[in-house]
C-alpha cells in the first residue's frame, strides 16, 4: 500500500476573495458546519481543506454551489474545532505552524468515521436528502472517494462526487468508486502524481465499467489552487472560475 504524502506549503497558500459569505451556522452529526441554500431534495456535503470549514474562500465557493446548482450545501468543521494560524499561512511562516501535529490530530483514520457520519445523517431523519453529492478538495479528495464506496439503506451513500487536487490520497481510494465521480487536476500536482492519475485512468476508463467519469484538466497551475489560489499568480483565477464551474455542472446532472 502506498503512502500519502504531508502537507506542505502548496497546500496551505491562500488569499481571501471578495464577498461575505450568505449562510448560517449550525450543527451536523455533532460537528459544527456551515450551511447555504435551502433546496429540500438535493444536497452536497462539502470537506473542506486543510484550512478548515470556517475559510472564506470555501464558504464563498459553498454559496456558489447553493445558487448555481440549486443544492443545499454542508460545509462541517472535520478538525475538531482546530484551525490553522491564517496570518502565518499567508505570510509563509511554516516553521511556526505544527503541521505534524495537526496531520496527526486529524488523520484519515480518525477523521473517516465523523465524515461517513455526516453524510449518513444526511440521509437520515429529519434531513433524508433524495440525492447526495460530495465534493472534496485537497484533504478533502480522499474522503469524498471514500465515501462514493459506501451504501446507506441499500442505496449509495452519495449519487455522485468532485474530486479536486486530493491529497493524502492512495490507489486503493480509487478502486471502489461506485458512483458517478469527476477529478478537478491541475497539472503541477506532487500530491495527486502522475503515477496516481496514471492509476485513475486504469482503473476508471480501461478496468471499471458502467460508472460514469469526467476529467477536467488545468494545464499549467498548481496543486491547491481551486480553492487557494492567487489571482495575481496567471492561470489562477481562471482555474479557480472554471472548476467552480464544472463541479456546478456535474452536480446538475447527477443529482437532478
Amino acid at each position: 500500500m502506498s503512502s500519502p504524502k504531508t502537507f506542505d506549503s502548496c497546500c496551505l497558500k491562500s488569499f481571501t476573495w471578495d464577498g461575505t459569505p450568505t449562510g448560517h451556522e449550525a450543527t451536523l452529526a455533532n460537528n459544527k458546519t456551515y450551511i447555504t441554500g435551502s433546496n429540500p431534495n438535493a444536497a452536497v456535503l462539502y470537506i473542506h481543506d486543510v484550512l478548515g470549514w470556517d475559510f472564506s474562500n470555501a464558504r464563498l465557493l459553498a454559496d456558489h454551489f447553493a445558487r448555481e446548482a440549486n443544492v443545499t450545501v454542508y460545509l462541517p468543521d472535520f478538525f475538531g474545532g482546530e484551525l490553522l494560524d491564517k496570518e502565518k499561512v499567508q505570510a509563509g511562516k511554516w516553521d511556526e505552524l505544527d503541521l505534524p501535529g495537526f496531520k496527526a490530530r486529524n488523520s484519515r483514520v480518525i477523521r473517516e468515521p465523523e465524515i461517513l457520519a455526516a453524510a449518513r445523517a444526511l440521509r437520515s431523519k429529519p434531513y433524508s436528502y433524495p440525492k447526495l453529492g460530495a465534493v472534496g478538495y485537497c484533504y478533502g479528495g480522499w474522503a469524498v472517494c471514500r465515501l462514493a464506496a459506501f451504501s446507506h439503506d441499500s442505496q449509495p451513500l452519495v449519487d455522485a462526487i468532485v474530486c479536486a487536487h486530493p491529497s493524502l490520497i492512495i490507489k486503493q481510494d480509487f478502486d471502489d468508486i461506485a458512483v458517478p465521480v469527476q477529478f478537478l487536476a491541475p497539472e503541477v500536482d506532487s500530491h495527486f502524481t502522475d503515477e496516481l492519475k496514471a492509476y485513475v485512468f486504469q482503473t476508471m476508463v480501461l478496468e471499471k465499467k458502467g460508472v460514469a467519469m469526467e476529467w477536467t484538466h488545468f494545464p499549467g497551475v498548481k496543486h491547491g489552487c481551486l480553492t487557494k489560489g492567487n489571482e495575481g499568480v496567471e492561470g489562477e483565477r481562471e482555474a479557480m472560475i472554471k472548476g467552480k464551474d464544472a463541479a456546478v455542472r456535474w452536480f446538475r446532472q447527477w443529482l437532478f
